[in-house]
């Protein structure tokens, strides 16, 4: 899964448009589209990560968990 389409699918899941997130984390228009073809900095994917309480390893796909409380949950099954 692209960080593209781990954002898309955090953005569904919290009910906010990928055009509204742009615009409450003050990105260009139609920046988050481009990141499948070229890398964001280090500093919006952390705005990313920061606005979903996700890791910016979760967005890269390095993790699959997208927070502590679900690794908990994880541990504990």
């Amino acid at each position: 899964m692209s960080i593209k389409s781990r954002i898309k699918d955090l953005a569904s899941t919290h009910g906010v448009s990928i055009a509204e997130l742009e615009r409450k984390l003050n990105f260009a228009n139609g920046s988050i589209t481009k990141w499948d073809k070229q890398s964001p900095s280090s500093e919006r994917l952390q705005a990313v990560a920061d606005y979903f309480d996700v890791s910016v390893d979760y967005l890269l796909g390095r993790e699959k968990i997208k927070d502590d409380i679900e690794a908990g949950k994880k541990l504990l099954v």
